[in-house]
């Protein structure tokens, strides 16, 4: 999937509620048009890779989650 580097400038990443108390080891969220997710470590304070995500690739991640397909 291709992210314009204007998309990946101005990105809003959230961190969850759930990792407050994680020691600063998080992956945070921006959500693009379309559905689209970009996900990142928070370690690296955005100087780190981007994973990119399409909407139906996030949805099965999250079906995936939801499944225990990850425990």
């Amino acid at each position: 999937m291709d992210v314009s580097p204007e998309e990946l400038r101005t990105a809003a990443f959230k961190k969850s509620p759930y990792s407050g108390s994680s020691g600063g080891s998080c992956v945070e969220v921006a959500q693009l048009s379309e559905g689209r997710r970009l996900v990142r470590d928070s370690k690296q304070k955005g100087a780190g890779p981007v994973l990119a995500f399409t909407s139906e690739e996030w949805n099965v991640f999250l079906r995936g989650i939801r499944g225990g397909e990850f425990d």
